[in-house]
């Protein structure tokens, strides 16, 4: 699996995967770094290139405020979101920072894969279309 960032014309397939708004993605894409995993690209000297075929399996989402990072977006298969997550948390040991995601109760698979990564629960956060949310929290790591 690849991880690569993502650009405007991969908003589509981001929407389909997270049954959101097209318009949302194509504000999350320009608005924090995205990266998305996809097919291992192999040797195609064309590969650094996104292509509407290859399939995405998965996205991340996130940015800095306030010291810390903020996973805004996760979403996709496990074995992408368990990759994807290397991302944000590669910046925040580098950066010395903490990262902390809020999952709505729903996301109990995402839920148990950022637990896997070290995340420990805080509590309850605001209510996001109704359902409540959990704060998730990992404290700076030393990069490896």
């Amino acid at each position: 699996m690849d991880v690569r960032d993502a650009v405007e014309t991969d908003a589509d397939r981001l929407a389909a995967l997270a049954n959101a708004p097209t318009a949302a993605m194509r504000r999350l894409v320009r608005d924090r770094t995205v990266r998305v995993a996809t097919d291992d690209l192999g040797s195609d000297p064309n590969a650094d290139t996104p292509s509407e075929a290859d399939p995405i399996h998965g996205f991340v989402g996130f940015d800095v405020r306030d010291g810390v990072v903020h996973i805004t977006r996760l979403d996709g298969t496990e074995t992408a979101i368990e990759r994807l997550l290397e991302e944000p948390l590669g910046f925040a040991a580098t950066e010395g920072l903490p990262a902390e995601i809020l999952l709505v109760e729903s996301e109990a698979d995402i839920a148990a894969i950022v637990e896997g990564a070290g995340f420990e629960r805080l509590g309850y956060g605001p209510r996001f279309d109704g359902e409540r949310t959990e704060l998730y929290r990992l404290e700076e790591t030393a990069e490896d």
